[in-house]
């Protein structure tokens, strides 16, 4: 159902504070997430540094983005099947196993784009 509210400054403040709630949320509770962030906070100025333009530097970075992302709504799908089905079901299990594949996905993605992009260079 659509909202009535009018858009605006202030709807999209909200907004903001949700998505800043949910990455608190992420960190304060989930541990594969702040190891992502640590490893973010060390990886995302080396690609800016050792990207050459632009679309080196989004490739690189925006790759460890994605991972973050990745992390956060994989996160989201096990509180939620954990709260709808806090006994084992094999449906629980393959949401849980396929978020987890999205995540380790979007890990490759990074070897990949990182790897094309720098080692060429090393050769």
């Amino acid at each position: 159902m659509p909202s009535n509210e009018p858009r605006g400054p202030k709807q999209i403040l909200k907004a903001l504070r949700w998505s800043w709630q949910g990455l608190k949320a992420g960190y304060a509770f989930e541990a594969s997430f702040r190891l992502e962030v640590y490893l973010f906070v060390i990886f995302a100025p080396l690609g800016f540094w050792l990207g050459n333009g632009a679309i080196e530097k989004v490739l690189l970075v925006g790759s460890l983005i994605l991972v973050l992302s990745a992390e956060l709504l994989n996160s989201a799908v096990e509180a939620i099947v954990d709260k709808a089905s806090p006994e084992f079901h094999v449906l629980a299990g393959r949401a849980k196993d396929m978020g987890s594949a999205a995540v380790f996905l979007l890990m490759l993605n990074v070897m990949l784009c990182w790897g094309l992009i720098l080692v060429p260079r090393w050769l």
